[in-house]
């Protein structure tokens, strides 16, 4: 037998008055439990490609102290470190080091400018996993580790005689 939701029932209500009344906080209900999950499905790409995009400002800046390094005459190895150490992000990428070398290659034709940058990078996803699952271990930090290796201006262009 089928039911007329449109007829009324005891009490001068109809069916569907009933059924309206009774899901009136379920929207709210689910809107609650989802919203959660919702925002940590669009988090983790967003902190992710912070994540990247820090590596990759960590890559500009290695980069750029070894453009400065390589066309330094004499090369000054604090000065190249403080380039890169200036150009890097702030926030959550912690320095462990900075170095600049300028290596002997093979030759003295054959000079490079090693700038190397390795340090941290904290992304909030992993702090807060570690504090709402309990019992979590989860690494909190990702390893960032740039370098950057480019001809040193001041030698010989030509590799005559000695190298």
């Amino acid at each position: 037998m089928l039911t007329d939701f449109s007829l009324p029932m005891r009490g001068g209500r109809t069916m569907r008055e009933k059924l309206y009344r009774r899901s009136k906080g379920q929207s709210v209900v689910e809107l609650t439990l989802l919203t959660p999950l919702i925002l940590a499905a669009l988090y983790v790409p967003a902190d992710f490609g912070i994540a990247f995009y820090t590596a990759h400002l960590v890559q500009n800046a290695t980069r750029e102290a070894a453009r400065i390094g390589a066309s330094m005459n004499p090369f000054n190895q604090t000065t190249v470190q403080n380039e890169a150490t200036n150009r890097l992000p702030t926030g959550r990428f912690t320095v462990s080091s900075v170095s600049a070398n300028l290596d002997s290659g093979s030759s003295t034709c054959m000079r490079r400018v090693l700038v190397t940058v390795t340090g941290t990078y904290s992304p909030f996803l992993y702090q807060l996993i570690n504090l709402v699952v309990p019992g979590a271990n989860v690494s909190t930090t990702i390893s960032i580790t740039r370098s950057t290796a480019m001809r040193f201006d001041s030698q010989p262009l030509t590799n005559t005689g000695s190298c």
